[in-house]
């Protein structure tokens, strides 16, 4: 077929156009989270197309995190996390208080909170080398993490300290994880003051290990950044690489100070 433009219109394939029915019928709210889908019976004689296509059609919608299928529960519309803001002063601890940056994101209480840890010694790579400005071989300790909110996992992290700073301190100890005041508080105790936080972000599609560790959909895209406590003497003290969060239910503020010069 030719468009008026002159363009070839590709023709959509039957899956794709059930696939697009059917979302557009659960972001609207008419198949509400939680909601079983009609059978693949039903869908089949309504749409009145083979078995196949119907399954390729629930395929991509599964993919996209928008429905998960059950052994005799049939097939239900997913719940999906509320979205999160991450303001651009989360890193600024309330003396005194149990929390920490992803407590004050998430808006949970400490109670709520959970982790995974997992600890590991480690030396600096090339791409560690650079984000710390150190040598190559340099001993790390490395903290691996998955984040909980209410049970439901919501961030994944491996966080690197200079081996230097943290041997033989509490903060080399995953017992003592989660740490109240976070990073930043940790280095307090050792009498390192990280005065500033650098971040840098990136989005992509989910791997294995971060789309079964978040329980996400092939199709659900992630927001991965990475982030560098520095401290007074303008030392590196900490990198996050990466910090990993299911993209579309997080949105990053940010607050930037104009000059007047103009």
């Amino acid at each position: 077929m030719i468009t008026r433009t002159g363009e070839v219109a590709v023709a959509q394939p039957g899956y794709a156009r059930i696939a697009a029915d059917l979302r557009q019928r659960i972001t609207s709210g008419q198949y509400a989270p939680g909601a079983r889908l009609p059978t693949l019976p039903d869908l089949c004689s309504e749409y009145e197309v083979s078995e196949t296509t119907v399954r390729n059609a629930l395929g991509l919608l599964r993919a996209e995190g928008l429905i998960e299928s059950r052994a005799r529960a049939g097939t239900r519309v997913r719940e999906r996390p509320p979205v999160h803001r991450m303001a651009a002063d989360r890193y600024r601890a309330t003396p005194g208080k149990q929390s920490t940056a992803f407590t004050r994101d998430q808006g949970i209480s400490w109670s709520e909170y959970r982790l995974d840890k997992r600890f590991e010694r480690v030396e600096a790579g090339p791409e560690l080398a650079v984000l710390f400005e150190c040598d190559p071989g340099e001993r790390l300790l490395a903290r691996h993490f998955v984040f909980y909110d209410n049970d439901q996992p919501t961030q994944m992290s491996t966080s690197y300290v200079r081996w230097s700073d943290v041997g033989g301190t509490p903060v080399a100890d995953p017992i003592n994880e989660p740490w109240p005041g976070g990073t930043r508080a940790q280095l307090g105790t050792l009498g390192i003051r990280a005065v500033k936080v650098t971040e840098s972000f990136t989005a992509d599609m989910p791997s294995e290990d971060e789309r079964s560790t978040l329980h996400i959909g092939s199709g659900v895209p992630v927001l991965r950044y990475t982030r560098r406590h520095i401290a007074a003497d303008g030392r590196v003290v900490e990198v996050a690489h990466p910090i990993v969060r299911r993209g579309d239910t997080t949105i990053v503020d940010f607050e930037i100070e104009l000059g007047d010069e103009l």
